[in-house]
Parts: structure tokens; C-alpha cells; sequence
């Protein structure tokens, strides 16, 4: 089984300089072309919950509030790792991921939404389904909100498929009615490929 620093490394080889967007290699964002991917460390944490905090203010139409505090993002510290992406702009995005024997539980991917729709999503994702492998996983779990209708297609085309729901906490107050849609993906044996 691979160690986070194994797979760090590689990813660090493999993704040290990748454009992420465009034709051509070139992002749309002049300067933000490329990206470095890595275990976040502790010290990451306040820069993990501004940026999860920024990205999820889209699903404020249901929920006030911000999706998380400090004190629970030491906690996932605890429980499992987040994959980050940088840039010359500091922390672009990231990626929750918890290991469980042979499946794996993917949430929290935030994107600074001055680079969503620039196929960081898709990159961070795919680096947490290979970390996953690396420590042999052969299914990847997450949650998606039911009122987030751009999730399921997004989530689909990298391969996930609706497995079933799961209630919405209780403890968080909502201004209309939500759920939680399951989705999983059984990972092949092969890692992703890049350009």
C-alpha cells in the first residue's frame, strides 16, 4: 500500500506544472495556468475553510451559514486527508478523501470560484480517485445535495452513478426541503493519464 507521501510525490512530478484549461494549454485566467497538487498539511486548515466557505456560498438559496469551521476541518485532519491545488495565486481548490478498507469517501471539492469551470474540479477529483487506488480502493463513495442539479452531471461524466439518498442532518436548518443523493464509482486498476 502506498503512503501519502508516495503518492504526493508523484503527483507533485506529474502535475508540478499542468495547464489546466484551454486549447493549447492555456487557461483563460492570464497567470493561473498551472497548478500544484499536494497533501495539505495542519497548516492549511485556515486557508482550507476560507476557500471551502467561498465555494459552497452557492448553496446559500438553501442553507445560511458557513458549510464549515475551523475546529471541524482539524477534525477530518483526524479522520482522513485533503488533496490541495495551488497556484501562483495561493490555494485554488481542494479535495477531502476518507479511506475505508476498500472504498473510499470523497466530499468537500471547492474550487475559488474565480477558477470553477476551469477543469480544477475534474483534476482534483481524479488525483483523490488515484490516491484512493494507491491505498486499494476499489469503490469511491460521496454525497451530493439534491438541490444541486449541475452535481449529478458533473459527477456522471467522470463516471459516478446514483447508488441512492440519504437524509439531510437535522441539526442544520434549511429554507426548503433537501436530501442527500449517494453516488459511488467502482475505480479500474489504472490511474489517470495526463497530456
Amino acid at each position: 500500500m502506498r503512503t501519502v507521501r508516495a503518492v504526493e510525490a508523484r503527483y507533485r512530478q506529474r502535475f508540478r506544472f499542468v495547464p489546466i484549461a484551454g486549447i493549447g494549454g492555456r487557461s483563460q485566467l492570464a497567470g493561473k495556468d498551472t497548478v500544484l497538487l499536494r497533501t495539505a498539511s495542519i497548516a492549511d486548515a485556515g486557508a482550507i475553510t476560507r476557500l471551502i466557505n467561498v465555494a459552497f456560498q452557492v448553496e446559500r438559496f438553501f442553507v445560511d451559514g458557513d458549510r464549515i469551521r475551523l475546529e471541524e476541518v482539524h477534525a477530518r485532519f483526524e479522520t482522513g486527508s485533503f488533496i490541495i491545488a495551488e497556484d501562483d495565486g495561493g490555494l485554488a481548490g481542494c479535495i477531502y478523501v476518507e479511506l475505508h478498507d476498500d472504498r473510499a469517501y470523497l466530499g468537500l471539492l471547492s474550487v475559488a470560484p474565480e477558477r470553477q469551470r476551469s477543469g480544477l474540479g475534474t483534476l482534483l477529483t481524479t488525483a483523490a480517485e488515484d490516491f484512493c487506488r494507491a491505498n486499494g480502493c476499489r469503490v469511491v463513495d460521496l454525497l451530493i445535495v439534491n438541490l444541486r442539479k449541475e452535481l449529478p452531471g458533473f459527477y456522471g461524466r467522470l463516471g459516478y452513478v446514483e447508488t441512492g439518498t440519504a437524509p439531510f442532518p437535522v441539526e442544520v436548518q434549511t429554507k426548503q426541503p433537501c436530501h442527500f443523493v449517494r453516488m459511488s464509482k467502482v475505480l479500474d486498476g489504472n490511474t489517470a493519464r495526463t497530456g
